[in-house]
């Protein structure tokens, strides 16, 4: 039945989940499980925190799923409760987020050299990363992470596309300053 399904838009899926079709509201999560793990992960620097948020954010979403007045933004809707659970967490933390842990693909080579090379420039990303200013951190995770739009971001962040800009720019400005010797 899930595979049925699989082929079909965001919209029909939502409608279908709003009268109460679990399969459809599967579909979704099979589908938006991974971004709103991978965001959570990157904004908070760790598994287990990031699980507790996308699970909190899927129960909240089939809860107040008929309150959705456009099905067809459905990600964004979802990305927002997940964004939102996130701040709470580093709200109840007080502290700087910490990046450490964070599952890395495997280099190309994999020589003890390439892997020592790579995990010192993850290392320096991850560092240079968590001394962005948390709205900035946020602003290009989502852009580069969960490849949202600035429109998106913006809905998220509940400020304008102009300042979704100018985190944007504050943050790649930084972390290419930072990151300059690994070119």
């Amino acid at each position: 039945m899930v595979e049925r399904l699989a082929g079909a838009d965001d919209a029909t899926l939502v409608e279908r989940a709003q009268d109460g079709d679990v399969v459809a509201f599967e579909v979704l999560v099979r589908r938006y499980a991974p971004t709103a793990r991978a965001m959570a992960r990157r904004v908070l620097g760790g598994d287990a925190d990031a699980d507790d948020v996308v699970q909190e954010s899927f129960i909240a979403a089939w809860r107040s799923l008929r309150t959705l007045s456009d099905p067809a933004a459905f990600k964004g809707w979802l990305l927002r409760t997940a964004s939102r659970r996130c701040v709470d967490v580093l709200r109840r933390r007080r502290d700087s987020v910490s990046l450490d842990g964070v599952d890395v693909a495997a280099p190309v080579s994999t020589s003890p050299e390439a892997q020592a090379t790579m995990s010192a420039a993850v290392a320096d990303l991850d560092a240079a990363l968590a001394r962005l200013p948390d709205a900035v951190r946020r602003a290009w995770l989502f852009r580069e992470q969960a490849g949202l739009s600035y429109d998106e971001i913006a809905r998220l962040e509940q400020v304008g596309v102009d300042t979704v800009r100018g985190r944007i720019a504050r943050a790649r400005s930084g972390l290419a300053r930072e990151m300059g010797a690994w070119r």
